[in-house]
């Protein structure tokens, strides 16, 4: 697993996520980027949208 500053936790795949609500998401990747600022759209994966806007 990494971690960085200013995107995504990359993680080695496969991928299964429980969310919040009870739902089971998976990603069968290599790679998978999961979204830590809670802005992608495709939530819980990371579709970039950390870099539009900068963490005050």
């Amino acid at each position: 697993m990494v971690l960085t500053d200013d995107g995504p936790m990359l993680v080695d795949g496969p991928v299964e996520l429980t969310l919040d609500d009870g739902t089971t998401v998976r990603s069968d990747r290599f790679v998978v980027a999961i979204c830590t600022c809670r802005r992608s759209r495709t939530y819980p994966w990371c579709d970039t949208s950390h870099r539009r806007r900068s963490r005050a």
